[in-house]
């Protein structure tokens, strides 16, 4: 595959534990990964990178902490909620979410506040180890210029990528981190066709 001989193995999603990983998730909504890591870096120097804590805590205080990520007023409520539910029926332990059915957890997750479809797959994905593909805006340039889909559904795309890699969880964990890095570095919004690892099978290369 292209992409992974270009970059490699991607190693996404980082994080020392599942919980950091979801709470990157929620993060990175709306923002770059670099603001997201700070605020991340902020709660882990404050120590307060855990369901318990960030539940305990008034959402003045989650606000200051996450502020760098964009958003934080919202993202601290958001972040207070994932956290409550984690507690409240997981003991604490997002990890024990394991085991249910993939379609009841992505429910689950769904209904949580600031928990949309795109977070929700990244929890299920790099979380908890179910396939369920994260699709992107990333996603749908990428798609979009390869000529190989016009569909912006959330959903359709989704099914797609998960049929084509045949629901293995490392394949799809590994496609969306290497979209993203592709489309950071190479196909951009001004896209750096020369550059291009797969220009050869670009429509869009031949048109520029």
């Amino acid at each position: 595959m292209a992409l992974r001989k270009e970059y490699g193995d991607p190693g996404w999603w980082p994080g020392d534990t599942p919980f950091e990983i979801a709470v990157g998730a929620v993060l990175t909504q709306r923002t770059s990964w670099e603001n997201a890591e700070r605020a991340i870096s902020e709660l882990k120097r404050r120590r307060m990178l855990s369901p318990r804590a960030l539940a305990k805590a008034p959402l003045p205080r989650i606000e200051s902490m996450v502020r760098q990520s964009g958003f934080y007023k919202q993202k601290a409520r958001y972040l207070k909620a994932l956290s409550r539910h984690i507690v409240e029926n997981y003991g604490g332990h997002i990890a024990e979410m394991r085991g249910r059915p993939l379609a009841d957890l992505r429910k689950e997750l769904l209904g949580i506040p600031g928990i949309g479809r795109e977070t929700a797959d990244s929890i299920l994905l790099y979380v908890l180890g179910v396939p369920s593909f994260v699709v992107d805006a990333y996603t749908f340039r990428l798609m979009g210029r390869l000529g190989m889909s016009s569909v912006r559904d959330y959903d359709i795309m989704k099914a797609r990528f998960e049929t084509a890699l045949d629901h293995n969880v490392k394949d799809l964990a590994d496609m969306h981190a290497l979209i993203v890095l592709h489309c950071k570095t190479q196909c951009r919004k001004g896209a750096r066709c020369g550059e291009c690892c797969v220009r050869v099978k670009c429509p869009s290369n031949r048109e520029h």
